[in-house]
Order: C-alpha cells, then sequence, then structure tokens
C-alpha cells in the first residue's frame, strides 16, 4: 500500500515562495514517476509540474515554468515543489501523485496513488 504524505502549504503573500514536500512509503519509489497537481475551488485538478523516476526530465504547466521547480531525493523517498513568485492564481489544493512507471503522463487519470493534498493561499 502506496502513502503519500504532503507538506509545507500555507498562507503567503503575492511575490513570497513555498516549498512543498511529499514523503512516499510503501513501494519502490525510485523507479516510479510523480507529479504534482493542484485543485482550485470549482475547477478541475490540473497538472502542475512532473518529474521521471530518475529525475533527469521534466514537465511544467505553461502558467508555472520559470518559477515552480520540481525534484526528488530517491534516498528519502520525497519529491518537492519549489514555489517562488507565488501570484494569487496559484491559490489551490496542492496533490503529489505517483504513477505506476517510470515516465509522466499529464492525465490525472494516469496516477494510481495520490496525498491527501496541502492548501496553498497567496494573498495579493
Amino acid at each position: 500500500q502506496v502513502q503519500l504524505v504532503e507538506s509545507g502549504g500555507g498562507l503567503v503573500q503575492a511575490g513570497g515562495s513555498l516549498r512543498l514536500s511529499c514523503a512516499a512509503s510503501g513501494r519502490a519509489f525510485g523507479v516510479y514517476a510523480m507529479a504534482w497537481f493542484r485543485q482550485a475551488p470549482e475547477k478541475e485538478r490540473a497538472i502542475v509540474a512532473a518529474i521521471r523516476s530518475t529525475g533527469g526530465n521534466t514537465y511544467y504547466a505553461d502558467s508555472v515554468k520559470g518559477r515552480f521547480t520540481i525534484s526528488r531525493d530517491n534516498a528519502e523517498n520525497t519529491v518537492y515543489l519549489q514555489m517562488n513568485s507565488l501570484k494569487p492564481e496559484d491559490t489551490a489544493i496542492y496533490y503529489c501523485a505517483m504513477r505506476v512507471d517510470a515516465g509522466f503522463r499529464l492525465d490525472r487519470y494516469d496516477y494510481a496513488y495520490w496525498g491527501q493534498g496541502t492548501q496553498v493561499t497567496v494573498s495579493s
């Protein structure tokens, strides 16, 4: 049974930074792709960033390119999302997800395991 536990969310002013963490247990973390999704009120859950199992390939949504960085530490079974220059429109619940494959996909239905989510609120 896989468990994903996010942390690091909170309230921050526009222009500020947060670093989200997602700790995984219960499966061979280092062989699977990971991603961060977010869901704002009354909106669909959408991908923010993704990273291949080895960390050698990443993806970013256009809305966060140049501001967010996804990374992973396979020795620590943890994936991170560094978020800089935050904007009010980044306000959402952020979820980490694991895909049971080395490569990532962009569709949430390709991810089998999910964390409980962490709230990020950016004030203007």
